[in-house]
């Protein structure tokens, strides 16, 4: 690699590490396994950083697909014991982080390709082109997807539907 473009691989992860990480730990709920993901998605963008039109767009598609690489291995998704969002145990003034956190727990409880598609739907703020390049699917699948994990994600957390609601609301849809 030359020295340009090893200069603009350092501005690329100096610039945007913290939100690939960000990323990597909402998908993977763990911050460990996160700083893993994006490391070695990182390795693998070097080694192809002239080649890449998008670096942005290929790393989150590497941390995506190793984790749902991670999921498949493990067979198992992880779940709250609990089986349930629990009721709110404190009251907090403004609401705001008791509601992150009951958002948060709700998506635990959301199969791993739903998880995905909300966090890069809505999180990420990505378009539906966007999402499904990603997650390597048709634009109408991260569509159904965004409306069933919607949908579930009212059943699993219905705390959240009130006038404020913390929730996201797809075009076409209410809550």
């Amino acid at each position: 690699m030359d020295s340009e473009s090893e200069e603009q691989f350092r501005q690329f992860v100096e610039g945007r590490s913290l939100a690939l990480r960000r990323f990597a730990y909402v998908i993977s709920g763990d911050m460990y396994n996160a700083e893993d993901l994006v490391q070695g998605a990182l390795a693998k963008l070097v080694k192809k950083w002239r080649k890449i039109d998008d670096p942005e767009r290929y790393v989150r598609r590497i941390i995506y697909n190793d984790q749902a690489s991670r999921w498949r291995r493990r067979g198992v998704v992880r779940e709250d014991p609990a089986g349930h969002v629990p009721e709110r145990q404190s009251a907090d003034p403004a609401g705001d982080v008791q509601r992150r956190l009951d958002v948060q727990r709700a998506l635990w409880l959301l199969a791993p390709r739903q998880r995905a598609v909300l966090v890069l739907r809505f999180y990420e703020d990505l378009p539906e082109r966007e999402v499904a390049v990603v997650m390597d699917c048709s634009v109408g699948t991260v569509r159904s997807q965004t409306s069933r994990a919607l949908g579930r994600l009212r059943q699993l957390a219905p705390e959240l539907n009130g006038e404020n609601s913390s929730l996201p609301v797809e075009k076409g849809t209410r809550p």
